[in-house]
């Protein structure tokens, strides 16, 4: 039996449930761990299988995925018989059927329940009571485990949960609502802390485990914040001087321009492959449906229409850098559209719609593109707009990856955040002054190599921090 009391004792739980109940998905969601077969078809999982939780080479908990139950009423009549010393009814069980085929998955499942692991039960809580779940139940009850019964609720079908929990109560120590495909980081620290409910003796340890994951997931959104500022720090210094021949300057500029759109993708998606497998998305890619905003390309008329700042705003991000800013905007369209003809001429920059295509690149506008002599040169980047919609998308993915449950399969099907018809839906535009002003400082300071690069860089990393805190709904500190 486990001795929890013992110091670095690692804590262990058995998934159990009826096949196709969820319980894989269950523990997918819990251990963080994609790899765990999750599948439509009832009975898939016929041995115990351990899915060890390691934090920094170390590991802080286990759990172990078991079979469904495949005899439960003939175990329950077996138990019932049994007269032998109660803390020896599971050996004795296992030992007198260990052989049978019938009783093959029974014996399997209460293996881990025999060495000492707590057991979390998980149904299906979409469906009404049968008599083989009372049956399971009463099994794991007069198995003596510490254990916890968890609903796998979907939040349409709610008709038969009274009866669930009302039936729990009799069985079992905890009872838990637990939605697994769209548990939150939150959800999954709130269900992995009840669990010290179960059994005096594992507070103590489970309590260590939870410290352990909060500090892994402050780690993890540091690390994701270092991988953005360094991101968007090789995007604004980027310059690229290239020879041209008199007459083929629109030639080349083109296909610098469709360079540098590359590069910006091909950095993007390093940064966001990196950050998804911090949050340990390794097998699935996660991959977006069309209407998502994050599946269109960084320079396309919708991103920009839909991602980054209002122009008002941007007229205010001018203002803190001068002409090096770079609006985004046209100066004939803000002199019409807002009546601040006067302040213009100060603030200055980039093209009207920017857009995708050859007015976008113009001039200095997107990349300060420059022909002298034979060369053309490129960069550095003149338009801030471009650093808060790569920070908006940024955001839209770290918002998209950690609100994704580990085990949850149906990519078809999930809604992600859809492009709308007028007006923006990325985090920028709601951002305070101050904020805002912080990512100003940045681009000006890293796009012109000023001294105090590194402290703005810092700052930077702080107001992401801030964000990934928002979309946890964590407060921040």
């Amino acid at each position: 039996m486990n001795d929890y009391s013992r110091p670095g004792s690692i804590p262990v739980f058995a998934i159990i449930g009826h096949p196709n109940e969820g319980k894989s998905s269950v523990l997918s969601t819990l251990a963080e761990d994609d790899s765990v077969r999750v599948s439509p078809v009832p009975g898939e999982t016929v041995a115990c299988q351990t899915f060890p939780v390691r934090i920094d080479g170390r590991e802080v908990i286990r759990f172990i995925d078991t079979p469904g139950f495949q005899n439960p009423r003939a175990t329950l009549e077996w138990m019932h018989r049994y007269e032998g010393p109660p803390e020896r009814l599971v050996a004795a069980f296992r030992r007198a059927h260990i052989d049978d085929p019938g009783f093959h998955d029974d014996c399997e499942l209460l293996g881990p329940v025999e060495a000492g692991a707590g057991v979390i039960f998980v149904v299906d809580g979409s469906r009404p009571l049968r008599q083989v779940d009372l049956a399971e139940m009463e099994v794991l009850r007069l198995t003596g485990a510490a254990r916890m019964a968890v609903i796998n609720s979907k939040e349409e079908d709610t008709a038969y949960l009274r009866d669930w929990q009302n039936e729990f109560r009799k069985h079992f120590n905890s009872v838990r609502l637990f939605n697994s495909n769209r548990a939150t980081y939150a959800q999954r620290i709130e269900l992995l802390d009840s669990l010290k409910s179960i059994d005096q003796n594992l507070e103590p340890v489970l309590r260590r485990v939870v410290e352990a994951f909060q500090a892994d997931w402050g780690q993890r959104n540091s690390r994701s914040a270092s991988i953005l500022v360094d991101f968007f720090r090789e995007i604004l210094v980027y310059r690229k001087s290239v020879p041209c021949r008199q007459g083929a300057e629109e030639q080349q500029r083109l296909r610098m321009q469709e360079h540098f759109q590359d590069y910006v993708a091909q950095e993007e998606h390093k940064a966001h492959t990196a950050i998804r497998r911090l949050f340990k998305h390794n097998i699935f890619n996660l991959e977006l449906p069309p209407q998502s905003i994050l599946a269109e390309d960084v320079f396309s008329e919708r991103t920009w229409e839909f991602l980054g700042l209002s122009r008002g705003q941007l007229i205010v991000a001018g203002a803190v850098g001068g002409a090096a800013l770079g609006l985004g905007l046209d100066a004939a369209t803000l002199g019409h559209s807002l009546g601040i003809a006067s302040v213009i001429g100060g603030i200055i920059g980039a093209g009207a719609t920017a857009l995708k295509g050859e007015d976008f690149f113009s001039g200095a506008r997107l990349l300060g593109m420059q022909v002298g002599g034979e060369q053309l040169q490129v960069g550095p980047v003149s338009n801030v707009q471009l650093l808060f919609i790569l920070i908006d998308r940024a955001l839209l993915f770290y918002a998209h990856v950690i609100n994704w449950a580990h085990g949850r399969r149906d990519y078809e099907a999930a809604g992600r955040q859809a492009v709308r018809q007028g007006g923006k839906g990325g985090y920028a535009t709601n951002w305070s002054a101050e904020e805002r002003r912080i990512c100003e400082h940045f681009f000006v300071s890293v796009r012109g190599g000023r001294e105090d690069v590194e402290e703005r860089c810092a700052a930077l990393h702080q107001l992401l921090l801030k964000q990934f805190a928002r979309i946890a709904g964590a407060p921040f500190c």
